[in-house]
């Protein structure tokens, strides 16, 4: 026979003694205790079957006695007969694992099958159905998954499809020149835009080509698959729609513009167009970035006051929708940012001449003042490419710190689970002191051992788990942060415990089920070391505790340790936090294992962050953040190099021109660093402050999918130095290529061109 380890603390049982169960109508009958145990599903096993929608989940019993069938036949067959409704029989079924692969269409399945058995029970038996609660999780994580690479991942497809219509339309003014000139000798429309169209598809086809084999091989090295999870038709319907949309860009980018100018221009207006100076955008006459940031921060407003949510369909319907609303507040936010950035650009380069050609000075000396004007007469470009660079740099920014700090919190998430790097849980019955701590810490690669009080104490007639800390060390021992308190920061509520003794930490649960205010006395009872009878003992609440290592999600409490083991008169212990010296600490832990044998359950964070099954850690962000982060970086120098490079490369017969005038080596850098400088400073400053500012929107809109919300963002200064430096190389290594190549005598350039 064994009992539950809250019922031996209940009967204050060990092994060897006898209790006795009572009978209704029988006499009670008496049977010998074996061992003590835990029960971590609980919840599970003894759940209200057939409770209706929406009431209120039932707690387990506190007190459960297991017992052998032949045993528990024994004892409850005369009860059965003389009354039945006591005794229920549960049958545990074990399902096929035969389930489609998407967790929302395996629920669907399995909830059906659930619904079809009661309806063959006929009122006879309750189905409870523990598989389809499981998945009904594991679908709200899958959404979660898909809405953050919808977040993290089309943005980044945005920006390949401007960088690429980007550098396409780069060559612009070379291929209406060409036009023109063919025009001169004879060309007819139809030969023109045959030309174009086989530009278009030696470009798309060649980017096609060589994009779907990159996916093929990030595929197979990152995630283990060419098809990315997908079907074998999902994965060729993405692949053909990828490519259908690189077709797509590149005929917007050279075919189109080649027609409509083909079609409606004559030889002199196909060269008039050349060099003319562009207008103001249409978006930009009508105040669309102003409109689009102001949509965007009344939404985030909105949605930022209850966190972003998913939305369950009404009864009956199986399915979880998405909250659209609240996702445009990012998809705005970040729309209306580039467009202002394109508005600042080119502001600075019509209106600032000036300023701009003092900023400029250090590099162009007395041609500072040309070179701005330069700049200005090439604002289109310029401020194309320096929107393109910031937005670039956003994306870099906000989806590494998004990622680090998605990171940090699924730590977190572990670390309140098991407590520390490994927890030593001593068995239901053991008596360990503080003392036990210092054995654990002369394993190798242990750092430190923090001893951590558990007691079971009523709150009225509600049992609750109490954990006694040492306020002092459990702060850094068990890494609080500020969002797990409330109140105060995990440091000021610490020190409230340090300096009156019987303060008391309460859980929201308990504050909102018993009316506390802060300073209440609150009388708990708690289980006397020496008599092991019930002692009421007065605390003060002074804060709350949304969240505690190894502590449950509902209902605990958070008091001194020393006052808890005064006034009960035991020190003992329920576990050890031990923190790791940098040593793995699944290592650590199979060390400790050998170490304390059987008297105490030793677990990992490594292992629990695995089974941890909130909707933070569930969802594993690894393979994609390797691909969006190294995406990142390459676009951050596309948009950078290439994009310069390629703007110099249009402007080679302006150069040209200038060196055969007499422009020397010195003064043709001027103007190639002076844009240089404009684009990479430019872009990279306004992408730094467009990166806080979506990155702040991400996570406070996506609060749900923190657990618990996070304190402050992680910033990965490795990966940010990394795309800055790499950024201003690119811009340099254009600059550089271009001056190299207008060595060249300036008749032979010409000539070329």
């Amino acid at each position: 026979m064994l009992l539950a380890q809250q019922t031996a603390a209940n009967l204050h049982a060990k092994p060897g003694d006898t209790v006795r169960i009572g009978r209704a109508g029988l006499p009670a009958a008496s049977v010998r205790v074996d061992g003590v145990v835990d029960l971590p599903q609980a919840d599970s096993f003894f759940q209200q079957v057939g409770a209706p929608v929406g009431a209120q989940p039932q707690a387990p019993p506190d007190n459960v006695i297991l017992l052998p069938q032949r045993t528990f036949a024994q004892l409850e067959a005369p009860v059965a007969r003389l009354r039945p409704d006591l005794v229920v029989t549960q049958i545990h079924a074990s399902l096929s694992r035969a389930l489609p692969g998407s967790p929302s269409a395996a629920y669907t399945q399995v909830s059906g099958h659930a619904r079809n058995l009661e309806t063959k029970l006929a009122g006879t038996g309750l189905v409870g159905d523990n598989l389809g609660t499981a998945l009904d999780q594991a679908r709200k994580d899958a959404l979660y998954a898909q809405l953050l690479f919808l977040f993290l991942g089309v943005p980044g497809a945005i920006l390949a499809a401007l960088l690429t219509a980007s550098i396409a339309s780069a060559g612009a003014d070379r291929r209406r020149r060409d036009a023109a000139l063919l025009r001169t000798r004879g060309a007819s429309t139809r030969r023109l835009i045959s030309v174009a169209l086989g530009e278009t598809a030696l470009a798309g086809g060649l980017g096609v080509a060589a994009g779907l084999a990159a996916a093929l091989i990030i595929g197979s090295t990152t995630f283990g698959t060419t098809r990315f999870g997908a079907s074998t038709l999902a994965a060729l319907l993405w692949g053909g729609g990828a490519a259908l949309g690189g077709l797509s860009i590149a005929s917007a980018a050279i075919a189109v513009p080649a027609w409509r100018d083909a079609r409606s221009l004559t030889v002199a207006g196909q060269r008039a167009t050349v060099g003319r100076r562009a207008r103001s955008p249409s978006w930009a006459r009508y105040g669309m970035d102003f409109i689009a940031l102001a949509a965007s921060g009344l939404v985030f407003w909105q949605a930022s006051k209850n966190g972003y949510n998913l939305v369950l369909a009404p009864e009956g319907v199986p399915q979880i929708s998405v909250n659209w609303y609240a996702l445009a507040a990012p998809v705005l936010g970040w729309i209306g940012a580039g467009l202002l950035t394109y508005r600042m650009a080119d502001l600075v380069l019509v209106r600032g001449r000036t300023p701009l050609a003092r900023l400029l000075k250090p590099l162009g000396g007395q041609l500072a003042p040309t070179v701005a004007a330069t700049m200005g007469r090439q604002r289109r470009l310029l401020a194309g490419a320096v929107t393109l660079l910031a937005l670039t740099a956003a994306f870099a920014g906000s989806t590494s710190v998004f990622n680090a700090t998605y990171q940090q919190q699924a730590e977190a998430d572990a670390r309140l689970t098991n407590g520390a790097d490994v927890s030593v849980t001593e068995s239901p019955g053991t008596l360990v002191g503080p003392d036990g701590a210092s054995a654990l810490a002369k394993v190798p690669g242990v750092r430190s051992v923090e001893p951590l009080q558990h007691r079971y104490v009523y709150v009225g007639a509600d049992l609750q788990d109490l954990y006694g800390v040492r306020p002092r060390s459990i702060l850094s021992a068990g890494k609080l942060q500020n969002g797990w308190f409330v109140g105060g920061s995990a440091r000021q509520l610490m020190r409230t415990l340090q300096a009156r003794p019987d303060n008391l930490l309460v859980s929201q649960e308990t504050v909102k089920d018993f009316q506390l205010r802060p300073g209440d006395t609150i009388r708990l009872r708690l289980q006397d070391g020496v008599t092991k009878q019930l002692k009421t003992i007065p605390f003060h609440y002074v804060g709350v505790a949304k969240e505690f290592p190894t502590a449950p999600k509902d209902s605990f409490l958070i008091a001194n340790q020393s006052y808890i083991a005064k006034t009960t008169g035991s020190a003992a212990v329920g576990t050890l936090l031990v923190q790791t010296d940098g040593t793995s600490p699944a290592t650590v832990a199979a060390r400790i294992r050998k170490q304390v044998g059987t008297s105490a359950a030793v677990t990992d964070i490594v292992t629990q962050r695995k089974v941890v099954g909130s909707n933070l850690t569930a969802v594993e962000l690894g393979g994609l953040t390797t691909v969006e982060l190294g995406f990142a970086l390459i676009l951050a120098i596309a948009a950078s190099g290439l994009a310069l490079g390629l703007g110099f490369h249009e402007r080679r017969r302006s150069f040209a021109i200038a060196s055969a005038l007499g422009a020397k080596s010195r003064q043709l850098g001027a103007f190639v660093w002076g844009e240089s400088a404009f684009v990479t400073i430019g872009g990279l400053a306004l992408g730094a402050a467009i990166a806080v500012g979506i990155t702040d929107m991400l996570i406070k809109v996506l609060t749900g999918v923190f657990d618990p919300p996070p304190d402050y963002l992680s910033i990965p200064w490795g990966y940010l130095s990394t795309v800055l430096g790499l950024t201003v190389a690119a811009a340099a290594a254009a600059g550089i290529v271009t001056l190299r190549a207008l060595r060249r005598p300036a008749v032979e350039e010409l000539r070329d061109l």
